[in-house]
């Protein structure tokens, strides 16, 4: 496994997926508190943080297959945020039988055409490239980011995503393999217990999504009040009081 990672803690395993843009440090204050009751392996994703950045197209997916085979661990719990998220409901979808729980904070998900604003949006910040300071104004200028860029977080956000901008320089591929059919065709086959949150300070295209996983059976959905896309900088310990109550109850 090329992938860095770190294991804190003992007990049940517990794997944290960070979202794009970010890396393994967006868990600072929600992993310490996981770690006190349960074994919790944060890792930088391909390209980001302290892992290798992609020569050919990414499979996260795989990745974190063969993260969790170099480990031994036959099932663990998921928690993914954001493109994390995506990375986790795929592979729940994938390898069910390796997933015991899945918490989701504010996911995306393969299939799911966004909307034309958010399209614009992206449009602009990728045609500010090269110049990262730009990028940073116009990315960060969107509501999804309104909560953490007047937070004490704030240096940290800014950190991460100046390293993924850098980071990116490295990346022999931009392009992404994932698994097939979509996730949005295939949701009524997720059947793993499922923790879902999202703030109540999010963007329209984030919305939809959560009304899609709202509407499962096993998906328990829970809005954080006060909060935008970055809850896990700025609410952890409002995270941590319904992650650590689901988690007691699969037992």
């Amino acid at each position: 496994m090329d992938l860095y990672y770190e294991i804190h803690g003992s007990g049940k395993p517990v794997i944290f997926i960070h979202s794009g843009g970010t890396d393994s440090r967006l868990w600072s204050f929600l992993a310490p508190l996981v770690a006190k009751e349960y074994q919790v392996i944060t890792y930088d994703g391909r390209g980001a943080g302290k892992s290798p950045s992609p020569k050919e197209p990414a499979n996260y997916v795989e990745d974190l297959h063969e993260l969790m085979d170099d480990l031994h661990l036959d099932t663990a719990v998921l928690i993914g945020h954001s493109g994390g998220g995506q990375i986790a409901t795929d592979f729940s979808l994938q390898y069910p039988n390796r997933v015991s729980s899945l918490v989701l904070i504010g996911p995306s998900l393969t299939g799911y055409k966004p909307s034309p604003e958010f399209e614009r949006w992206m449009s602009e910040v990728n045609a500010a490239a090269p110049d990262a300071d730009k990028i940073m104004e116009l990315a960060f200028s969107a509501p999804l980011y309104r909560v953490v860029m007047s937070s004490p977080q704030r240096r940290l956000m800014i950190d991460m995503f100046r390293h993924h901008l850098a980071k990116t320089a490295e990346w022999g591929s931009f392009e992404s393999v994932w698994p097939q059919p979509p996730a949005i065709g295939r949701l009524e086959d997720l059947h793993i217990q499922t923790l879902f949150m999202i703030g109540d300070n999010e963007i329209p295209d984030n919305e939809r999504v959560a009304e899609l996983f709202r509407s499962l059976p096993n998906v328990r959905y829970v809005q954080i009040p006060g909060a935008d896309h970055m809850m896990p900088l700025t609410h952890p310990e409002m995270m941590y009081s319904y992650i650590a109550e689901f988690l007691k109850e699969r037992r």
